[in-house]
């Protein structure tokens, strides 16, 4: 919501209901596949191409979601509902089905980088954008291997890290021990937090973004971005019975 007018900026929302449709879609295959054990000619999470699929969902979460900080009338509430919400999401995950736990997925992510920069607020807005976003954009390069150990992007490994800063297993803070910590979703500060700021950077250069009426062609998909976090929650416990109707009747 654009805070001085009131007018949604709709193509955030349209972006956010593309990318809320391929997570139902990505997580569908997910289920079917790794869930249900079911054969698939073409979806496998290690293959390059459901990786970058996967990597632009998460992708367009997050930048949006630091974007749209910017925007929010209040971003504290709305980080607290989006926490508790991931806890929610971790306690019935551990229940019923402890396979696909999940520890420190991305609501987790986004629920604390909104309160993070919250209380950074006051820095942050010192910072200028274009010089913020390019800094965050660096950080985000050279620590998005730190969960696996090594500095460096995708498979680009610059230097490898000390085993020891892994010891303490800081599963949240992105230094996990891999030997002993799994998560179904896992997206912890470093590196993540870095791509949201690199949203909220964007956001903070005033790009122009149109206005008003909706196109009656993105409506479903404006729809969906608007209530995106009841979307996140309901779409696995529909997605998952849906499919064991499927299979079971």
């Amino acid at each position: 919501m654009e805070k001085n007018t009131g007018a949604r900026l709709w193509p955030l929302d349209a972006l956010r209901g593309l990318a809320m449709v391929n997570m139902v879609a990505y997580h569908g295959m997910y289920d079917w596949v790794y869930v249900f054990g079911r054969q698939s000619s073409w979806y496998d999470i290690y293959a390059p191409g459901c990786h970058v699929w996967q990597q632009y969902i998460c992708w367009s979460f997050l930048l949006l979601a630091g974007y749209s900080f910017n925007l929010s009338r209040r971003p504290l509430k709305n980080g607290l509902i989006v926490a508790g919400c991931a806890l929610v999401l971790s306690a019935v995950t551990i229940g019923v089905m402890p396979s696909e736990a999940i520890w420190f997925g991305v609501l987790h992510l986004v629920g604390c980088a909104i309160l993070l920069c919250c209380a950074a607020r006051p820095w942050l807005e010192k910072i200028p954008a274009l010089p913020g976003l390019a800094g965050a954009a660096v950080f985000f390069f050279l620590t998005n291997g730190v969960p696996w150990g090594y500095l460096g992007f995708e498979g680009l490994r610059l230097v490898r890290l000390p085993d020891a800063l892994y010891s303490a297993n800081l599963f949240w803070l992105g230094l996990p021990d891999l030997t002993r910590f799994t998560s179904a979703d896992y997206f912890p500060l470093i590196p993540w937090l870095f791509l949201f700021l690199c949203g909220y950077f964007l956001g903070r250069m005033r790009l122009p973004v149109p206005r008003g009426k909706v196109p009656a062609v993105l409506r479903p998909l404006c729809f969906a971005g608007r209530h995106s976090l009841l979307v996140y929650m309901l779409h696995q416990p529909v997605v998952f019975g849906g499919l064991w109707l499927l299979l079971n009747l």
